[in-house]
């Protein structure tokens, strides 16, 4: 249903005909519940349920009754939100735009302003929300995130240290509370409300592990503040090839962290980021090969066609991790390799893995490039002077010897 108050009116006016106590929102971010509610038969079961798109990934919805609504209406709508996966926040007092529009469109019009003015393109201006202070807001919101920014002593000191900036030119919206105690007094204690179960190092170590993630998936998707953590990584791996001058012993391949979403409820790492240790491992080697990002945008690319994973010891939280990788051998169409996961210079895993070279559009196996063959062999060659590995060709369950 358009924006259009009248049209609105008739439809509710309509509805509450033959469903007098049928609730009805809108999900409008233009009228409030009281204007929507005027004249209506039944006003109590009228109200607003404001969601942000896209609504099938954001769980916000914000819901705003007025002085007329029915508090057990508002309940069940809170209820029923509840049960699709949506978040509902009570707005208890309706005003134009609600709250998340309110805050939105203060920063809209600052936008405006630096733009209109020369001092940033809107391009400076997004790369500043998402570099940035877009990350913090994302996992701790406005608040928390300046409880933190005070330290040990809170909110009241973050407050006494920014708050002479209210009368500072820093932005076009000049016309802001009075900064006094009272102000001092209410924020701090509803921030104390909000977050005072937590102290400040617990709430860092919340919002760092909250950005690791984030920024963690926005790097799988190649976008942001991922972007730049890529690229950063692949800057690493460039630096950590040069470590390796030559071919004749295992390549150490990959470094990381166990991170706290790789524990399991035993307190270790969990088997799936085993399997993800050895990836990043046996991933790098195909780069370092010449079987790139670009290599399988042409049409070809190594799959994995077996596995097998033998734990030897545990990582745990924050434990720092290597892997190497070593060729039993290769040949046009098949790498045999394996991957040892070391803590220090202890193995915790070794993942024996068969790799197939693939032409993706027909599907079936080929020769790798003669580029990539002319780094692979060559490491394979100088490969077959190491040592083998005791568990190569090892099966499931087989006795040491």
């Amino acid at each position: 249903m358009s924006e259009r108050l009248d049209l609105k009116h008739r439809v509710f006016a309509q509805i509450q005909q033959s469903a007098p106590n049928t609730l009805l929102g809108s999900s409008t971010s233009g009228f409030k519940p009281s204007e929507l509610q005027e004249n209506a038969a039944n006003p109590g079961v009228i109200f607003v349920a404001h969601p942000f798109n896209p609504v099938y990934l954001l769980p916000l919805a914000e819901v705003v009754p007025s002085p007329k609504s029915d508090p057990q209406a508002i309940e069940r709508v809170k209820e029923i939100l509840r049960e699709i996966g949506m978040f509902p926040l009570h707005v208890r007092k309706e005003i134009d735009a609600h709250i998340a529009d309110r805050f939105l469109e203060a920063v809209w019009r600052e936008a405006l302003w630096l733009v209109k003015d020369g001092i940033a393109t809107t391009e400076e201006i997004d790369e500043a929300i998402r570099m940035g202070f877009g990350l913090r807001w994302g996992q701790m919101g406005l608040f928390e995130t300046y409880r933190v920014a005070g330290g040990e002593a809170g909110m009241k000191h973050f407050m006494a240290q920014f708050g002479p900036c209210l009368q500072w030119p820093w932005t076009k919206l000049t016309d802001v509370p009075e900064f006094n105690d009272e102000l001092v007094d209410l924020i701090a204690g509803q921030s104390d409300a909000q977050s005072g179960v937590h102290t400040i190092r617990e709430l860092e170590r919340i919002r760092d592990s909250n950005l690791i993630g984030f920024m963690r998936a926005l790097k799988d998707r190649n976008w942001g503040a991922g972007k730049v953590l890529r690229e950063h990584d692949e800057r690493r791996r460039a630096a950590l090839f040069s470590e390796n001058p030559d071919s004749s012993a295992p390549l150490l391949m990959s470094r990381m962290q166990v991170l706290p979403g790789w524990i399991d409820y035993n307190g270790h790492m969990t088997e799936s980021r085993y399997l993800f240790a050895a990836s990043e491992t046996s991933d790098a080697f195909l780069r370092l090969i010449g079987a790139d990002m670009d290599y399988v945008a042409g049409g070809h690319s190594y799959y994995t066609a077996e596995s097998h994973i033998m734990h030897l010891g545990e990582a745990k939280l924050g434990d720092a991790l290597t892997g190497t990788c070593q060729v039993i051998g290769a040949d046009e169409k098949r790498l045999h390799i394996f991957v040892r996961i070391l803590k220090g210079t202890e193995p915790v895993a070794t993942i024996e893995q068969m790799l197939l070279h693939v032409d993706m559009k027909a599907g079936k196996t080929c020769a790798a490039a003669p580029d990539v063959l002319a780094r692979l062999l060559p490491i394979a060659e100088a490969h077959k002077s190491l040592p083998r590995p005791e568990s190569v060709g090892r099966h499931v369950g087989q006795r040491k010897a």
